[in-house]
């Protein structure tokens, strides 16, 4: 008996000395487990809605401007945070902002096109990139906007569901009839084979398709009146800490080599 009790304190000595040495490798480990948990927990994914599915912003849905630009924000943004590109059409993504339900932010937008030139109504950022609406026309067939009555009837192509402020007031103005297509690019490509008589667009998606089916010698472009368009980031009011993690990166985005470096491929 005596033996018995002998070996056992034995054990218990040898099973105390083992969790002596071990209680700190598990209190480790369950630190590490907590930390992981806890960095899953605040770590955020941004979505990025854009109603724009026309190169060079987005080009076959998996490249273009704005992919460089969600691919630009995830280099710079703080650990846990990180973006990701959405396409919702134009009157849906409308519509979830005014209801409240967009669960993310907007890229490429000006407050004009939303009717908040105060800027009071969504928290905006600083613009990343510098574009303007232009006039094309076939070179056979140009188009010429200082020649009075000379665009009255002729029909131009725009985007539907977009509204373009001082260039609709322009239009009417001078009487062109408005036809409608799902994207500029679609509106290039009736102008080019001669369905409509012009085409108002963005001169970087002007000169991006001239590039790309070598029309340099076959289009011509004019500089259609209002201010340059401010492609910026539209971000949801009450959502003041994603406006911070986001605002001071695209406040140095503009003219950052590495973004101009990106982006020089579309020009």
């Amino acid at each position: 008996m005596k033996n018995l009790t002998f070996m056992l304190q034995v054990q218990m000595a040898c099973y105390s000395a083992r969790m002596r040495l071990l209680k700190p490798l598990l209190t480790l480990i369950v630190s590490l487990i907590v930390s992981q948990l806890s960095a899953a927990a605040q770590a955020e994914t941004v979505t990025v809605y854009t109603s724009a599915n026309f190169a060079p912003l987005v080009i076959d849905g998996t490249r273009g401007i704005y992919y460089e630009a969600i691919d630009y924000l995830n280099k710079q943004a703080a650990p846990g945070t990180s973006y990701r590109l959405a396409y919702l059409p134009r009157k849906r993504l409308q519509m979830r902002l005014e209801d409240g339900s967009l669960d993310g932010v907007i890229i490429g937008m000006m407050p004009q096109w939303f009717d908040d030139g105060a800027q009071k109504k969504y928290l905006w950022t600083t613009a990343f990139a510098i574009d303007r609406f232009v006039l094309v026309s076939r070179k056979d067939h140009p188009l010429q906007p200082d020649v009075q009555g000379s665009l009255a009837g002729k029909s131009i192509g725009l985007t539907l569901g977009y509204v373009y402020p001082g260039i609709d007031e322009w239009i009417r103005g001078h009487g062109l009839v408005r036809q409608d297509a799902m994207s500029e690019e679609i509106n290039l490509e009736k102008l080019r084979r001669g369905r409509i008589d012009c085409v108002a667009v963005s001169e970087s998606v002007a000169r991006y398709f001239m590039r790309l089916h070598g029309l340099h010698g076959s289009l011509t472009l004019v500089d259609l009146p209002g201010r340059a368009t401010e492609r910026r980031f539209l971000v949801p009011q009450g959502r003041n800490d994603l406006f911070d993690k986001l605002a001071p990166i695209v406040k140095r985005m503009r003219d950052d080599p590495q973004w101009l470096r990106m982006t020089s491929k579309y020009q």
